[in-house]
C-alpha cells in the first residue's frame, strides 16, 4: 500500500514539475534572446564606429565578419537593410564574385577547374581591378575575401567551392567530386612542386597500383593533371598546383 502512495504521489505532481520546467525554459529562452539583442546593439554600434577601416582595411573586415558569425549576423545578404547601407559589403563581394568567376572560368582549360586563390588574387591585382565599397572604389581585398565571395557562391550551386590541398586554399569551378585520395594525391603534388609519378604515390601513400592509378587517371581526364611522358617515364603535372607554388616563391 505504501508504494502504491509513492507511485500516486509522483502522479500528481508530475504536471507541477512539468509546469515549473516550461516556466524555466521560457525564462532562459527570454534571457537568450535579450543577450542576443544587446550583443547585436553592441556590434551595430562596433560597426558605425569603425566602418572606414570595415571598408578598407581586409584584415580587420575579415574579424568583423568573424564577430558576426556567432550572432547569425550576414552583413553580406542585404543591399537596402541597415548593413547594407552602412557598410555596403554586399555589393563589394557580389563584384568580387564575378571578377573570380572569369578568372576562373578563363583558366579553366589550363587547370581543369582548379585554382589557388593566391593566384586568383595575383591576376586580379596585375588588372589593378577595384571594386565598389562604401560609396567609393578599392582594390583593398585579400584572400580571405576571395574566400569568403566564393563560399557564398556556393550556397547557390553551380559547382563553385573552396577546398583545401596541404597549405593552399583553392577554387574548385567545377561540380566534379574529389575524394579523399583525389585530395592526398593533390597534396602530395604540392610537396613535390607539382608534379608525381604512379610509383611515387604507391610508395608514399602504400596504395597498391591499381587504386593510385584511378585516382590520377579521374584527375587527368578532368584536366587537373597532365600526363608528361619522356623516354619512357611518366609524370603528372598539376597547372594549378605548380602556378600556386611558383606564386608563394616569388612572394617570399
Amino acid at each position: 500500500m505504501a508504494h502504491r502512495r509513492r507511485g500516486v504521489g509522483v502522479s500528481r505532481a508530475g504536471p507541477k514539475f512539468q509546469k515549473k520546467a516550461d516556466e524555466l525554459k521560457a525564462v532562459s529562452l527570454q534571457s537568450a534572446m535579450e543577450t542576443v539583442e544587446k550583443l547585436e546593439i553592441k556590434l551595430s554600434d562596433f560597426a558605425k564606429k569603425h566602418a572606414k577601416e570595415i571598408q578598407h582595411d581586409p584584415a580587420f573586415r575579415q574579424r568583423f565578419l568573424q564577430m558576426c558569425a556567432p550572432l547569425g549576423v550576414d552583413p553580406l545578404l542585404s543591399k537596402k537593410g541597415f548593413w547594407g547601407q552602412l557598410l555596403g559589403m554586399g555589393d563589394f563581394y557580389y563584384e568580387l564574385a564575378v571578377k573570380v568567376v572569369e578568372v576562373c572560368y578563363a583558366n579553366r582549360s589550363r587547370n581543369g577547374g582548379i585554382m589557388s586563390v593566391g593566384e586568383v588574387e595575383s591576376i586580379l591585382s596585375s588588372r589593378k581591378t577595384k571594386f565598389q565599397l562604401g560609396g567609393q572604389k578599392t582594390k583593398a581585398y585579400s584572400q580571405d575575401d576571395i574566400t569568403t565571395a566564393i563560399n557564398k557562391l556556393s550556397n547557390l550551386g553551380g559547382g563553385f567551392r573552396t577546398v583545401q590541398v596541404g597549405d593552399s586554399t583553392m577554387i574548385m569551378s567545377v561540380p566534379t567530386e574529389l575524394d579523399n585520395d583525389h585530395m592526398e594525391i593533390m597534396t602530395l603534388a604540392q610537396i613535390y612542386n607539382g608534379s608525381i609519378s604512379l610509383a611515387l604515390v604507391r610508395d608514399s601513400k602504400g596504395w597498391d597500383a591499381g587504386r593510385s592509378k584511378r585516382a590520377l587517371d579521374l584527375l587527368l581526364a578532368q584536366g587537373m593533371a597532365w600526363l608528361d611522358t619522356y623516354q619512357g617515364h611518366e609524370l603528372y603535372w598539376f597547372p594549378s598546383i605548380w602556378k600556386d607554388q611558383v606564386q608563394s616563391g616569388s612572394s617570399v
